[in-house]
């Protein structure tokens, strides 16, 4: 088969039954009492039309049974190239397509609103930037303050109500300082799922999002700008929740950052199987995703580090960022980190400090000089990473490369944040079910196997496939999309209707 011919298979159902019913059976006309929802004569308020709308949409919906939702993945851990790795989402009815950074450090998915002024319009990477304009979607409209879900979402301090323009309106500011702030939309997600062993549907959902009017710090700046950032926190109103609530996805996601060349990678509302995973449970309780860092290891010695600087109380503990591109360290741990990497290597390079950081002079490749470091978490899950995973490259000087410690200090007992940089070349399961985060060392230009079971928590994704085998699982191979080359695309005639 030629690579680049597309099967197309449209599946057709219910006419012949559809005409039955209109006839009657055996000629005998049938006829249906309708009732009116709401009195002819009695004035109703449009927020009890919308209500009883979406609560139809809520029972529609839990008759599909569900499925994996596969996005795209572009951009790199390099900071001299982006910096962030992100995917395309698309909203609205027509949709349209936004380019949103992939961020397990948030809780919601937002875009720049048509409204904002001071946000930026051009981009350093190269891509056109999108605004969402309400009025130019059929099926969106601004959360009130008298929804439901405002209500949900104001006592988790992640909105507010202002009584002038009963809108649902949201603030607030990121580690790096930048911020946002705007108000609630609800409006139909459109993405690829998979809903059987051989099935790929074009699937649409409604969800609540943010459209920022005002954007502030780093967000403001041209030369790294996008559309918006895709919140895959754990709390209620991340789309991960919000579809997962309704049985549309499931209750866990994964991808895989590739770090080398133009990056990329695999981004699945699902589970990716690998026999080499290993899990370690998350801290109960958290707005992000704590593991229990235990130990470091630098080639094979444990470093005199206190574990209690590790441990999660208030502004302390390790969380996994995928919106944070290098990755922090506390003092306490940073300084024998360092210690240890420098005098395993001061025979084969020159050590010197620029900017307050450790860098070193090298003429041979990083992989043969530097120690493996790992990082020892809860459950007996290590972490390894490769010089490349904690090595910043800076250039070149006096005739050799410059690399640099990537870790940052942080003081006053901070947070311990992997970002980019350590999670980059390695699948990472969220299994927010099971409260535990998995992973292992993976090449993220190649495919993966995703799982397919009957429980409503677990589904699979093929995403843009073939079937790698068939079993009680369902196993998949998911192909990073910037990779296909024969696209095997079955399609299914699925329609929903959303305000």
């Amino acid at each position: 088969m030629a690579g680049g011919v597309i099967l197309m298979v449209v599946v057709l159902l219910g006419a012949a039954a559809a005409l039955s019913a209109a006839s009657g059976i055996g000629g005998v006309q049938r006829v249906m009492n309708l009732q009116r929802a709401f009195p002819v004569n009695q004035r109703v308020e449009l927020e009890a039309l919308k209500a009883r709308d979406r609560a139809r949409h809520a029972r529609m919906l839990q008759n599909f049974a569900g499925g994996i939702a596969d996005f795209p993945v572009f951009g790199t851990s390099d900071p001299f190239e982006t910096g962030l790795y992100y995917t395309k989402v698309k909203l609205g009815t027509p949709p349209r397509e936004f380019n949103v950074q992939i961020d397990t450090g948030s809780d919601i998915l937002w875009v720049t609103c048509s409204s904002c002024n001071d946000c930026p319009r051009t981009s350093g990477f190269g891509i056109e930037l999108t605004v969402f304009d309400a009025a130019s979607s059929s099926t969106a409209f601004p959360v009130s303050c008298s929804d439901t879900w405002c209500a949900s979402i104001v006592r988790t301090a992640n909105a507010e109500c202002s009584t002038q323009s009963n809108q649902c309106s949201y603030s607030f500011q990121y580690e790096d300082g930048s911020g946002t702030s705007g108000f609630y939309m609800s409006d139909t997600i459109y993405f690829d799922t998979i809903l059987g062993t051989s099935l790929i549907a074009n699937s649409s959902a409604p969800i609540v999002f943010g459209c920022s009017t005002s954007q502030s710090g780093d967000l403001i700046t041209s030369d790294k700008a996008i559309d918006g950032i895709f919140g895959f926190g754990q709390q209620g109103l991340s789309v991960i929740s919000q579809l997962s609530s309704r049985g549309i996805t499931p209750k866990v996601f994964s991808h895989c950052l590739k770090g080398e060349g133009k990056g990329g990678g695999i981004l699945v509302l699902g589970e990716i199987l690998d026999a080499s995973i290993v899990y370690s449970p998350l801290v109960p309780s958290q707005p992000h995703y704590n593991l229990y860092l235990q130990s470091i290891a630098v080639n094979g010695q444990l470093l005199p580090i206190d574990s209690a600087v590790f441990a999660t109380s208030g502004n302390q503990g390790t969380v996994v960022d995928s919106g944070t591109t290098l990755a922090y360290l506390v003092e306490e741990a940073y300084d024998p980190f360092v210690a240890a990497i420098t005098a395993a290597v001061s025979q084969s390079v020159r050590p010197f400090i620029s900017k307050g950081n450790q860098c070193y002079l090298v003429t041979s490749s990083i992989a043969e000089i530097f120690p493996p470091i790992a990082l020892n978490f809860a459950g007996g899950a290590s972490m390894d990473l490769r010089p490349a995973d904690y090595l910043v490259n800076m250039g070149f000087g006096d005739g050799a490369a410059i690399w640099c410690i990537g870790f940052v200090k942080v003081q006053n007992q901070g947070t311990t944040i992997l970002g980019d940089l350590v999670l980059k070349d390695k699948i990472f399961i969220y299994d927010l079910v099971r409260q535990r985060i998995g992973w292992t060392d993976y090449d993220c230009s190649l495919a993966v196997n995703v799982s397919l079971t009957s429980g409503k928590d677990e589904f699979v994704n093929a995403g843009q496939l073939h079937v790698s085998s068939s079993s009680s699982c369902g196993l998949f191979k998911l192909v990073p999309k910037n990779n296909i080359s024969l696209l095997l695309h079955i399609s299914m005639a699925i329609s929903f209707l959303f305000l």
